[in-house]
């Protein structure tokens, strides 16, 4: 009860902070020069406040006008929170105290919405909380391996160091994820691009020369007259066709944010899936092998470190490995044998995290299969490419090719017949 009591004040303060916006001011410096920009605060009493930190006499200070025209705030990305990291660490590993760091890394930064999310935590930080409770104040940005890692940081008094090790992590993951997303992407857009040319195709062009046909008074080609019939379905059904296609789309979204059952069907699916399957397993060992390196590195007991792996193996078969490995090495079974009990992770993992335990290493061996398996999805996904170019092309050359043949077919035939 005392807790919950405790809590609710908390949660009153931080609903009553004060927003963070964007001042425009004009002032002298310290040589008398007149100097104007723009800076982030809660109103104009602390934004003169922070001018006067930094030597300047402001005359004029207002809140910058936002136009309903003007440019929208970005979207805070994953990277934009890698990045942020990698930052941050190397202002600290060069002594820059924490709180000016946070000032440093948000004046640098393009993104609006990334300054305000990092002059919110700076004023958590200077109002007494420590790094890890001001970042769990926002959990859209920073997950529970990210806030638990600074934590160990912060009580072993090696913060920094366990912030670049954090900004390693983040790095290497999502350079995974981009990875994965060129091998999707690529072809995705070259079918749908292909899909609404052959639509036009059917829809404003094939009608054209169905009319010049028709003063023919001559039986079309038996392939000629497929396309005209589909061009004519395509006509009458068209907004049956976006109909079916938009709740497709919907229900396919609503079933993966409401049916856990659908996600893991997926998940089992996409590892069944010919070429993309492999890729998509080699990510997967990947991210478990990075993140069970980086939160054993930290100091964080294995267990425990395997709790913050099963979430981030970012598919249901192996979540449920890892968590059927955390119950086995919880009741004192080594991690290699677990490992290869499941049945779902390669010899070479398996043979890696051995030596690993064997001789003491076990974060550094985890690592060098963490980066073996990247290699490999990097090398994958360039086969990959490679390999859907020419495929791609096939395609778009049958479609599209198709429909041109079949237009000038009966015309070819007309001209052998004179």
């Amino acid at each position: 009860m005392a807790t919950a009591t405790q809590a609710q004040p908390k949660a009153a303060k931080k609903a009553a902070a004060p927003k963070v916006q964007t001042f425009s001011w004009e002032g002298l410096d310290k040589k008398g020069n007149k100097v104007k920009g723009e800076i982030p605060g809660q109103n104009v009493t602390l934004v003169k406040a922070e001018l006067r930190k930094q030597g300047i006499v402001a005359n004029k200070v207002k809140k910058k006008a936002t136009s309903m025209l003007g440019p929208r705030k970005k979207k805070i990305t994953a990277m934009d929170i890698a990045v942020f990291t990698r930052q941050l660490a190397t202002m600290m590993k060069a002594g820059v105290p924490l709180v000016q760091s946070f000032e440093i890394v948000a004046d640098g930064h393009d993104n609006a919405s990334m300054r305000e999310l990092l002059m919110k935590i700076k004023s958590d930080i200077e109002g007494g909380n420590n790094l890890a409770t001001a970042l769990e104040s926002h959990p859209a940005y920073f997950d529970d391996l990210f806030i638990s890692l600074v934590s160990s940081g912060e009580q072993s008094g090696a913060l920094e160091t366990m912030l670049d090790r954090i900004a390693i992590y983040k790095e290497k993951t999502e350079a995974l994820k981009a990875k994965i997303k060129k091998a999707i992407k690529y072809p995705v857009a070259v079918l749908i691009v292909a899909a609404i040319v052959t639509a036009i195709l059917l829809i404003k062009v094939v009608p054209t020369f169905q009319d010049l046909f028709g003063s023919f008074g001559a039986e079309l080609p038996a392939f000629t007259q497929m396309v005209i019939n589909m061009s004519d379905w395509l006509q009458t059904w068209w907004w049956a066709v976006l109909l079916i296609l938009a709740a497709t789309g919907i229900a396919f979204t609503e079933a993966k944010k409401r049916s856990q059952a659908f996600c893991d069907s997926l998940d089992r699916l996409a590892l069944k899936l010919p070429v993309a399957g492999d890729i998509i397993f080699k990510a997967t060992i990947a991210r478990y092998a990075r993140t069970l390196a980086t939160t054993f590195a930290a100091g964080v007991p294995l267990v425990e470190a395997l709790d913050s792996v099963a979430g981030a193996t970012g598919n249901v078969v192996y979540r449920n490995a890892v968590n059927k490995i955390r119950d086995d090495v919880s009741s004192g079974t080594q991690l290699n044998f677990s490992m290869k009990a499941s049945g779902v992770f390669p010899a070479m993992a398996v043979q890696m995290t051995s030596i690993g335990e064997e001789s003491g290493a076990l974060d550094t061996m985890l690592e060098k299969v963490a980066t073996y398996y990247e290699d490999e999805v990097d090398n994958a996904v360039d086969g990959l490419t490679s390999l859907l170019e020419p495929l791609i092309m096939a395609v778009l050359g049958v479609l599209v090719g198709g429909l041109i043949i079949a237009m000038y077919l009966p015309i070819f035939q007309l001209g052998s017949v004179v």
